[in-house]
């Protein structure tokens, strides 16, 4: 790697919702020629198996209010100014031309070092209503990036809608050729974030029983389900006679994607991403204890396309989703119309775009020769 190269630090949190666009920042950066590092904590860096070897990997000491008991909440600032401290004294040493944070817990030592170093900083939202820690920086960066419009964004702030990047295994399905359902074998794809799938593993199975056979005998689920779901998961689906793969993480999930004739899912914003990027019907259950209920605001593009189903999940029951699978599994024309849908919400430029971004706020940010 050319170490005069220039230096990009993305900071970002320990989920796949702001690994996955941070993942697809890095591999256009790359590509560019620059020298990419990722800052995150020890969560976080479990979503890295996808990140290109080139990217450096920094680990950095954060923590939350959200998890632990009082002992562990009151080291939390503490540990957190570690982190900062930290994040500093290496940007001093290996100066960033940009940092980019993309939300999480762990993305606050490096965001908050960039700004008291004043180096050009900006922040990527996925969601339709800004995290806690994108809102705090909100107001602290150059630019604020938005993957979904429109953004409930702090008065004051604007926004630029950029759309959320994919990955490049996503990319690679881009627009995938859709076999509409009919009387052959039909896939279906559940998929969960890392909170709150167990309801679909507690519906989904029930609701497939609950299909008409003619469509039922066609079906092969691949179903993503919590680790200690699996077993149960894996059994309510056998005694239906159903042949279905379970597992608590998919590595091939654009594959699965590109594959399905309908896909059960969360509202996050990644998936929402990858689902209009390759253009499938989907069925989406927002996540009731999301912040903000953001899930349903992530939703709201592709229902109002006409790509997607949205069932609050208030409303979940085997029946209500058995009755939704079959308006688009018995009917071909309506499903295409809805693959149609979806890829005209698709932003597949919106990594190429965001990285464009990123090197405008280098150029205009740049120190001018004689001034340092």
């Amino acid at each position: 790697m050319n170490r005069d190269a220039p230096l990009l630090v993305i900071a970002a949190g320990g989920t796949g919702g702001h690994m996955f666009p941070a993942q697809s920042l890095a591999e256009v950066m790359l590509r560019r020629g620059w020298r990419v590092k990722l800052s995150t904590d020890a969560r976080g860096a479990r979503y890295t198996g996808g990140f290109p070897h080139a990217v450096e990997v920094e680990q950095i000491a954060s923590a939350t209010f959200a998890r632990g008991g009082l002992p562990a909440k009151a080291l939390v600032p503490f540990r957190v100014l570690g982190g900062i401290l930290g994040a500093a004294w290496r940007m001093r040493g290996d100066r960033p031309a940009a940092v980019v944070g993309f939300g999480g817990y762990p993305a606050i030592p490096a965001m908050a070092a960039a700004t008291l170093l004043g180096l050009p900083r900006m922040i990527h939202e996925q969601n339709g209503v800004l995290g806690r820690v994108n809102r705090l920086f909100a107001p602290r960066v150059h630019q604020v990036a938005c993957g979904t419009w429109p953004t409930d964004l702090p008065a004051g702030v604007a926004g630029v809608d950029v759309g959320n990047p994919v990955r490049a295994a996503v990319l690679e399905r881009a627009g995938a050729g859709y076999i509409a359902p009919g009387d052959y074998p039909m896939s279906l794809l559940v998929i969960g974030g890392s909170q709150g799938a167990r309801i679909l593993s507690d519906v989904v199975p029930a609701a497939v029983a609950a299909l008409p056979d003619a469509v039922r005998r066609n079906l092969r689920v691949s179903h993503q389900a919590r680790a200690e779901d699996v077993d149960r998961v894996e059994d309510a689906y056998a005694q239906a006679g159903i042949s279905a793969e379970v597992k608590p993480f998919f590595q091939d999930v654009p594959r699965r994607i590109s594959e399905a004739q309908l896909v059960i899912s969360r509202a996050g914003a990644s998936s929402v991403a990858d689902l209009s990027v390759i253009g499938r019907p989907a069925i989406l259950i927002p996540f009731a204890a999301a912040t903000a209920d953001h899930q349903t605001a992530n939703a709201r593009g592709l229902v109002d396309a006409g790509a997607a189903i949205l069932i609050p999940e208030s409303r979940l029951d085997a029946q209500v989703l058995a009755d939704q699978m079959m308006l688009v599994l018995d009917n071909p024309q309506g499903a295409e119309d809805m693959a149609r849908a979806a890829l005209s919400c698709g932003r597949p430029d919106a990594a190429q775009t965001l990285a464009d971004m990123v090197e405008a706020l280098v150029q205009t940010h740049k120190t001018p020769k004689g001034a340092e």
